[in-house]
């Protein structure tokens, strides 16, 4: 594989705009856009760390797969995401050595390919992969 780097570190939040307080007032991070995602159910917040992004995510439904998870662990980190030239070689050598993936194929979003690594291969820690 080659070099990857991280592109994001996701935060589920109750509410972006409560947040705001700590990531952009009191650290000082660049506010970038706030968006919704709507095949997610999720309003997301973007702030530039360095080279890389912290991602607010609020649950935008009762039952979508962010709102169960801010029901069952609460306010914190959600996932971390690697930046990689080629997700289908990257899954693929993944697969090739034992790691369970939770998405086989990576799916599309704003142009961007990307999947997510199950956590029982990470050590606890849901991975995603982008292909920039």
């Amino acid at each position: 594989m080659t070099e990857i780097k991280i592109n994001h570190i996701a935060v589920v939040v109750e509410n972006i705009d409560d947040s705001l307080a700590f990531w952009r007032d009191g650290l000082g991070l660049n506010m970038g856009k706030i968006q919704e995602v709507p095949q997610e159910e999720v309003k997301v917040a973007f702030l530039d760390a360095g080279e890389s992004h912290i991602e607010l995510v609020s649950p935008t439904t009762d039952d979508s797969g962010i709102a169960k998870y801010l029901a069952k662990k609460g306010q914190g980190m959600h996932h971390i995401c690697f930046e990689v030239e080629d997700i289908v070689a990257a899954l693929d050598h993944m697969k090739a050595t034992g790691i369970e993936l939770i998405n086989e194929e990576p799916r599309e979003r704003d142009g961007r390919k990307y999947a997510f690594i199950h956590p029982k291969s990470t050590g606890g820690v849901l991975v995603e992969l982008y292909q920039v």
